[in-house]
């Protein structure tokens, strides 16, 4: 423990100080205590950003880790209608689109021929969906790129794609990874609290279900990420409940390889537009943002070694001041991003790795390139800048965006029963 933290210690409250010292000597932290935590305030706030910082050097030193990805969300056409979602239509919107397959290759064939190790594919879940969708798109990545990595299909989609398929969520998943899923995106847990998902989400992805998925994919040796999303409705207990139910799942099968907070994008999300529920939050303050990752990084310490921050969501400068709260990843360059954006997230949708290295040596830390399973493929200790693939494009508009993208009538969504 560093002299400076040893030393506030003593005025701090001595509750917070016994939680905190629990997590330096790598005690686990109940939920109770992580509650507790989430009171803190003037000088036991600070600490707790300290202390987790702490535990982020002695995890993971101070290397701060990047990937170089392409999101490819296909369609925007969705059956379900999430009231935190801004992003999907109803099929007979005119907004709604559909990227073919081989639009779909093209995007990670461009993405790869600038440097990108993985693609990360999710969208919507369009009614009448070909069974075999989800394979045939990684088949036909993999016969065009086979050492690309394809981060691939959240819990939601794998479900739905197992119902359309008429088969479990073993032999789906394993039908995934025959055709070239290298791992899932943990997305679509929002808060692993029933009454709450019912309530913001109803007809979404179950409890239940989001677990038996992510335990299943773990088990068949499908790694995943974990996520959360916070600061709309839920309470500090939800959110200190779905971190102890992602802690139970990694005890028990280490299949995570990161965890995400997602704090709440509110300027379009229908439920916040239209006031559907009384509290609704415009996302998480920046204390409350600070202290998410910190207390994420404290009640994870020993079981998810990664914590990544959403540059999407937070903004440059708020990312750089959460790897010092915590967080050791910066996640992805994305290079097309429409979730976040459509629900009015002004951040922007690509961040070269040269921009993404320049942030992380601005605050003093050792920027490196990952892949997907947190792999170091290059790190960038005090040598100079070689600008190549992504880092050489200068008109980033070639990439298009969803405003574009829901506008073009060649990729307009057909209904298959309207054939």
């Amino acid at each position: 423990m560093s002299v400076n933290i040893e030393s506030l210690f003593k005025n701090a409250d001595p509750q917070i100080v016994d939680i905190l010292n629990k997590s330096l000597s790598e005690r686990e932290i109940s939920a109770e205590e992580g509650l507790r935590l989430y009171n803190a305030s003037g000088l036991d706030f600070h600490l707790i950003g300290m202390v987790a910082d702490e535990i982020r050097k002695k995890r993971v030193g101070d290397t701060v880790t990047y990937v170089v990805n392409r999101n490819i969300n296909f369609t925007n056409v969705c059956i379900k209608q999430c009231g935190f979602c801004a992003f999907s239509r109803d099929f007979r919107e005119e907004e709604g689109y559909f990227l073919p397959t081989e639009e779909i290759v093209r995007r990670a064939k461009e993405a790869h021929s600038l440097g990108a190790t993985e693609v990360c594919i999710q969208a919507g879940l369009p009614p009448d969906m070909d069974a075999s969708l989800y394979e045939n798109i990684c088949r036909e990545i993999k016969k065009e790129i086979p050492d690309i990595h394809i981060h691939g299909f959240s819990p939601e989609e794998v479900l739905y794609g197992a119902a359309r398929s008429k088969i479990s969520i073993s032999e789906y998943l394993k039908r995934l990874k025959d055709a070239g899923v290298n791992t899932l995106p943990g997305t679509a847990a929002e808060i692993l609290e029933q009454p709450l998902r019912d309530k913001i989400s109803p007809g979404r992805i179950s409890v239940k279900d989001w677990i038996e998925v992510i335990k299943t994919a773990h088990k068949i040796g499908i790694n995943t990420t974990s996520t959360m999303m916070f600061g709309h409705v839920e309470t500090y207990e939800d959110r200190i409940n779905h971190i102890v139910k992602l802690r139970d799942i990694q005890k028990e099968t280490g299949g995570f390889t990161e965890f995400v907070p997602l704090n709440f994008v509110h300027n379009e999300a229908p439920m916040y537009k239209h006031q559907l529920h009384e509290g609704i939050k415009q996302g998480g303050s920046g204390n409350d943002v600070l202290l998410t990752h910190a207390i994420a990084r404290i009640m994870l310490n020993n079981h998810i070694n990664n914590i990544q921050m959403s540059w999407v969501k937070e903004g440059q400068k708020m990312s750089q001041l959460l790897l010092k709260w915590g967080a050791n990843d910066f996640g992805g360059t994305l290079i097309n991003e429409s979730i976040s954006t459509s629900a009015g997230s002004e951040y922007g949708q690509l961040l070269k790795p040269k921009e993404i290295r320049r942030m992380i040596k601005e605050i003093g830390r050792i920027p490196a390139e990952r892949n997907t399973n947190y792999k170091k493929l290059h790190i960038f200790d005090n040598e100079s800048e070689v600008e190549e693939g992504l880092d050489m494009i200068n008109d980033t508009a070639q990439f298009g965006s969803y405003a574009e993208l829901i506008k073009i009538n060649k990729f307009q969504y057909t209904n298959p029963r309207r054939k």
